[in-house]
This record gives C-alpha cells, structure tokens and sequence, in this order.
C-alpha cells in the first residue's frame, strides 16, 4: 500500500509513476488506493456516528463503547499501513543499503514507538 506522500514531498508505491508493484497486475495498486479509501470512509462514519450519539444525548457508556470501535478501526488500519510499508518501502530501502537503509528503518521504528504509545 505504501504510497502515502508525506509533508517531506516523499513518494511511496503508489505514487511512483509507472510502477505497479513487484509482481502486481495492472490496476491493482488503484484498486488496493480504492479499498483503502473506502476503509477510511467507514472509520469517518463511525465518527460522525458518534457525532450523532452525543446529539442525541446518547447514554455515556453506550457512547464509550462506539469509542472503543473506532479506536479498534483505526488502530487496525495503522497495522495494515506499518505492514504494507515494512514490506515495501523499508523492505526496498534494506536491499538498497547505505544511508537510505538506516533512515527507513529508524523512520519505522519512531512510527512503530508512536503507535504503541497511542
């Protein structure tokens, strides 16, 4: 998945033009952005879901609990985007070496620290 383009102006896998991924079929990478996309947007109706709740005075627990849903939902999709970029990014960055290797690997390790303090 890794082609989140960061506020540095780095491109991942998706973003490289021409490029479909090692062994990808052609579309693949714009369905997998698509399933993505649409995984975000369920994790954004749960929050407008809670929205809602609280509106309609919702009692609290019943409330916290929806909380702890979509805290689920979005850790999960953390997950999924840390595996996808070990496996892409950090993964090319090892085999490439040198001082692009040590920056990718030390770059997962802060994100993978932030995760777990989350």
């Amino acid at each position: 998945m890794c082609g989140y383009l960061s506020m540095g102006g780095r491109r991942c896998a998706w973003h490289r033009p021409g490029e479909e991924g090692i062994g990808a079929m052609p579309g693949e990478k714009k369905q997998h952005k698509e399933d993505v996309l649409m995984r975000l947007r369920r994790i954004e109706g749960q929050v407008r879901g809670l929205q809602r709740l609280v509106e309609q005075d919702t009692y609290c627990i019943d409330v916290l609990t929806q909380v702890s849903a979509t805290t689920r939902a979005l850790q999960s999709f953390a997950l999924q985007l840390l595996d996808e970029h070990m496996a892409t990014c950090v993964s090319d960055a090892v085999a490439e070496g040198g001082e692009e290797r040590e920056k990718k690997l030390r770059e997962a390790s802060n994100a993978i620290a932030r995760l777990v303090r989350s």
